[in-house]
């Protein structure tokens, strides 16, 4: 059985990822040499093939060290040799010699598998510009290095720009007593507060200076500003213009050729379904909010941006007697980290092995690092980066360590988010499910033969699914009582579970019309140019949120999204539609039904990318997807 990689812990990490690069891509190279030779048939051409992509993979995950690891030399080093992959892989696309190999290969005696490798890297020619003449290949190879610099000066620029207000303590009226505790004043008297997210979230949930809910909220908005301005407007003229070259009307539609979605027209078009679908009930929402505003200001006459969280807060705990005060006793950090282990290894049938750092060799002290394992067999290993510090990845992410490839080379993943140490909130254990929800996909879909197909390889609109589906756990009575605790080890009461349920009813509109801003932003800054993305960004938020936009503030050079996801947003209610169908196949009283959690576990997650999502999730449910799970809930 193959053994996890092995990482450097406390030694030479510098040398190591240069090492680990440049050893991987030559191994490709090799490969793509042997791939050329021309092996007697397709099955040896495409296993050759699939060596090259498996160490292409192994090459490209080096990026994971320029959002992670705590030595500023070592994450510059990352970039660099992400730049050197991509334009490697930049070259193979266009390699007309490789590509000739490929288009004579006959799928004749080809396996389902074997014949979907040959089809995928077939397409994937045709959109790198490999029949495209000399003249536009190279323009096309420019394009490609350039935007990746630019890609990741526009993750860079957000990753390190922590930004802060500092405010007289009294002004922290409203927060949880470990809150303020854990922020005294300095020596001028005044209290900062960050944006980060450990920061960030508490206050605009339960500060109740509504100034500074606005500055601090203003500063969030204004992360990477004015730097990726310039930044994502060069970018999105990168795209532009290889959309063109490449023969599509925008880049939204060379963007959804390979999603469940298929078109860019059809990702606008969503768009309007849902916002037209969900804008009643948010009207009726905002103004349930702003009623609640009136309390405190009779004048008020609008509800913005940074006073939803706290005004949703104050409804909930007044109109359906949640207090998220209460609620975050029984959702110690440590406590839900196992809790979240306990719950996934019954429901998926896993095991999770705690992993020394001594022996795992992680880049930070604060790594937890697990083996996993299935029917006692090893199948792969995680690491847990959960807590924020200097010059790291400041969102949720999961990401790739290792693809795994039955026989070759074990699943790893890195789930890398940025929790309080403390007490958490309840939407962050939701989130903490979702995130590890990829992790799960990654580990139990990479015990396949194809690297191309390991992990979360399903089209990128369908992704987001099985994370999603995930967080019903988060919600459900049973689960919570296997740990949710607070500090005199008094299970969270099931009449406080039932309650959250039906406050997290409210605001169901809301979350809909603002997702639709947000997927705006992402499709029209990509289907058209706009010489002012804050004003234009600005006009999208009136038009599909009910909230203002904030002024001053330029939230699209922070929107990480923008980059991986691109013109492809819309992807989180996409997926959301289709994961509130997957969770319907679940029986709401026995969420740990071994039936249905084993077939959901080896129909949709283990299969990776080996069939079209679509027809993954047909086979578990037994017919197609459709809209009307998503309908009952919003309407519920």
């Amino acid at each position: 059985m193959p053994e996890p990689i092995d990482l450097p812990g406390v030694g030479d990490w510098l040398t190591w990822v240069g090492e680990r690069c440049d050893g991987e891509l030559a191994e490709a190279v090799r490969q793509v040499e042997q791939v050329k030779a021309g092996p007697s048939g397709a099955g040896d051409v495409l296993a050759a093939w699939n060596r090259a992509e498996t160490a292409i993979a192994n090459a490209e995950s080096v990026a994971l060290w320029s959002e992670v690891h705590p030595d500023a030399a070592v994450r510059d080093r990352a970039d660099e040799l992400s730049q050197q992959v991509q334009k490697y892989v930049t070259e193979l696309g266009q390699d007309r010699d490789l590509y000739a190999v490929f288009a004579a290969l006959s799928a004749d005696g080809l396996d389902d598998d074997a014949r979907r490798v040959l089809e995928h890297t077939l397409r994937d020619f045709r959109r790198a510009g490999v029949d495209r003449d000399d003249a536009t290949r190279d323009r096309l190879r420019e394009l490609s290095e350039r935007g990746v610099k630019l890609s990741q000066d526009f993750g860079r620029h957000i990753r390190d720009d922590v930004r802060s207000i500092r405010i007289a303590p009294g002004r922290l009226a409203g927060l949880p007593d470990d809150y303020r505790a854990a922020h005294p004043a300095g020596d001028d008297g005044l209290v900062e507060i960050t944006t980060d997210y450990p920061d960030l979230v508490p206050f605009t949930t339960f500060g109740s200076d509504g100034d500074a809910r606005h500055d601090l909220s203003l500063a969030a908005n204004n992360v990477a500003w004015p730097a990726n301005d310039q930044v994502l407007q060069d970018l999105l003229a990168v795209r532009r213009e290889t959309a063109d070259l490449l023969g599509y009307d925008s880049w939204p539609d060379y963007d959804a050729e390979v999603k469940m979605i298929g078109t860019g027209q059809a990702i606008g078009d969503f768009i309007e379904r849902i916002s037209a679908t969900s804008t009643e009930r948010a009207g009726q929402e905002v103004a349930v909010l702003l009623e609640r505003k009136r309390v405190d200001d009779p004048a008020a006459d609008v509800v913005a941006t940074y006073d939803s969280r706290y005004y949703a807060e104050l409804v909930r705990r007044e109109q359906y007697d949640v207090d998220g005060q209460v609620v975050r006793t029984y959702f110690p950090f440590e406590q839900v980290r196992q809790g979240l282990l306990d719950v996934t290894g019954r429901l998926f049938g896993l095991e999770w092995t705690p992993v020394a750092r001594e022996v795992a060799g992680t880049w930070h002290d604060e790594v937890a690092s697990y083996d996993v394992g299935l029917d006692g067999v090893r199948i792969g290993r995680i690491h847990l980066d959960l807590h924020p510090r200097e010059g790291k990845f400041k969102h949720a992410a999961q990401f790739d360590m290792v693809k795994g490839v039955a026989g070759a080379q074990l699943a790893e993943g890195v789930l890398v988010c940025n929790f309080t140490r403390g007490l958490m909130e309840h939407d962050e254990v939701v989130t903490l499910f979702h995130e590890f929800g990829h992790l799960v996909h990654h580990v139990l879909g990479g015990q396949g033969e194809w690297l191309r197909f390991s992990g979360v390889a399903t089209e990128w609109d369908f992704v987001e699914a099985p994370s999603q589906m995930l967080e019903e756990w988060a919600w459900d009575t049973d689960v919570l009582s296997t740990f949710a605790r607070n500090a005199d080890g008094e299970t969270i009461p099931a009449d406080l579970v039932a309650a959250m349920r039906r406050a997290d009813h409210f605001g169901k509109g809301l979350y809909a019309v603002q997702q639709m801003s947000y997927a705006a932003r992402s499709y029209y800054f990509h289907a058209g140019q706009h010489d002012d993305l804050t004003a234009y960004g600005d006009e999208l938020q009136r038009r599909y949120s009910v909230y203002p936009p904030l002024e001053g503030a330029h939230m699209h050079c922070a929107f990480g999204h923008l980059d991986g996801y691109s013109s492809g947003y819309y992807t989180y209610m996409w997926s959301l539609v289709i994961a509130k169908d997957l969770f319907s196949a679940f029986d709401d009283d026995d969420l740990f039904d071994a039936d249905v959690a084993t077939a959901y576990r080896d129909k949709v997650l283990a299969q990776g990318g080996r069939r079209d999502a679509a027809d993954l999730v047909a086979d578990f449910l037994g017919r197609p997807y459709s809209f009307d799970s998503w309908a009952t809930w919003l309407a519920e």
